[in-house]
């Protein structure tokens, strides 16, 4: 072979590796840049703090509620919500024109039962003395037949004297026998009738003067007025103060339930806040915060306007009425301090136990209620040494915003995939960032 072939030979040789080598270089740039890029972490040892912190507002420590008269239309508003007011001072005024038309209904039933009242008392009074009218002359009528009967009864015990006298006189006369015993029938028919109309006319007396049937018509009409009487006083109180109604004590106005122009209910017309009793901060916790805070508990305290944190105690924690699953929480203030409205914020942290195998949340996938992060592996593959994720499964013992707590086959040399610019999978191959 000769000098010049042999060199063709080895530089077609030395090309053909060249080309080789770009190839590969090549397919291992391409196979590398389709690969989803992982950054990756160690496990650390951590406390695993939690921090509570929610905003609430300030509430009246405690609330009394003004009453009015239903159905009044209001005129004028003079206080608003968060307004301090002080015993007397006026709340609202009512439409004075619209309050005298309702007294002067209010008077004109009042007037109207009481005529009712007078008429049943006038015809009560014409029934008794038509009554006693009817017993006197019941009594001058049973007077006069006694009389008359009486008389009768006379005439016959007399004819019966006379026969006998003349029975004994003319010795034994059938003709006056029969006369003696016609006159004792006549005596004592006289006196069987003298008691029969007697009797009767007994009886229409004591019809007259027997007690009447019960009536209460006059009684529920009197009770009907003392009613409507009663009920007029409070009005004709509001006249006396031109329309004005006043706050019954001092305090801070929290709820107002009613508007200018509308109408007074039977329920409290607003809410005042006794000013001598200190006020309270409410908030509201989720389950998962109601972990971290409890009843008693310490927490601060930030109420809109202070620059520092106050110290305070959890002084009531139960489950809310309104919003299931979540917890309301009252803390008492001190006297003077906030007022009812003011926002806050309400915080408290917890340290918690040290754990020796934490990561960031964002490698602690989820899957049902199974959890596991991605390890970072190495083998032979096909363009060499790469890179893949192998999925190990764990227990998440403690996690809040920072870090995870966990347990699993986890340990110091273990790179953990905390993020990745592709979707990855178990078995995947990976490519390591340069970060």
């Amino acid at each position: 072979m000769s000098g010049n072939r042999k060199k063709k030979i080895v530089a077609g040789f030395f090309i053909f590796l060249v080309f080789m080598w770009l190839c590969t270089v090549i397919s291992k740039s391409i196979y590398a840049s389709k690969l989803p890029i992982v950054s990756t972490e160690s496990i650390e040892q951590k406390y695993v703090e939690h921090i509570v912190k929610v905003d609430g507002i300030v509430i009246a420590g405690e609330k009394s509620p003004v009453t009015a008269i239903s159905g009044l239309r209001v005129e004028h508003l003079s206080v608003q919500v968060g307004d301090s007011v002080e015993e007397g001072d006026v709340l609202f005024t009512i439409d004075m024109e619209d309050l005298t038309d309702l007294i002067e209904e209010k008077e004109a039933a009042i007037s109207k039962l009481q005529t009712q009242i007078d008429t049943v008392l006038q015809n009560e009074e014409l029934a008794r003395q038509k009554k006693e009218l009817e017993e006197q002359r019941a009594r001058e009528d049973y007077d006069a037949l006694a009389r008359r009967e009486d008389t009768l009864v006379g005439r016959g015990a007399e004819e019966v004297n006379q026969a006998e006298k003349d029975l004994e006189n003319a010795g034994d006369d059938e003709a006056l026998q029969d006369a003696l015993q016609q006159a004792a029938y006549a005596e004592a028919d006289a006196k069987w009738q003298r008691e029969t109309a007697m009797r009767d006319a007994e009886r229409r007396v004591e019809d007259i003067i027997a007690p009447e049937s019960e009536d209460s018509t006059l009684e529920v009409n009197r009770l009907e007025l003392a009613g409507l009487q009663e009920d007029l006083a409070p009005y004709l109180d509001i006249r006396e103060e031109e329309g004005r109604v006043l706050s019954p004590m001092s305090g801070i106005i929290t709820d107002i339930y009613v508007s200018t122009g509308g109408r007074t209910s039977d329920s409290a017309v607003l809410l005042l806040a006794d000013d001598s009793v200190p006020c309270q901060f409410k908030t509201t916790l989720t389950q998962e915060q109601k972990k971290y805070v409890g009843l008693n508990d310490e927490v601060s305290l930030k109420l809109d306007g202070s620059s520092k944190e106050k110290e305070a105690t959890v002084d009531y924690l139960s489950e809310s009425s309104t919003m299931p699953g979540n917890y309301e929480v009252y803390i008492n203030l001190p006297e003077g301090m906030g007022v009812p409205g003011l926002s806050g914020t309400m915080s408290r942290a917890e340290s918690g136990e040290k754990h020796y195998c934490c990561v960031t949340p964002a490698a602690v996938h989820e899957e049902g209620s199974r959890h596991y992060v991605y390890v970072v592996k190495e083998r032979d593959g096909i363009l060499g040494k790469e890179y893949y994720a192998e999925q190990v499964n764990v227990m998440v013992l403690d996690e809040n915003e920072n870090w995870a707590a966990l347990e699993g086959a986890l340990n110091d040399d273990s790179v953990i995939i905390s993020s990745s610019t592709k979707e990855v999978k178990n078995g995947d191959v990976v490519r390591l960032s340069e970060e």
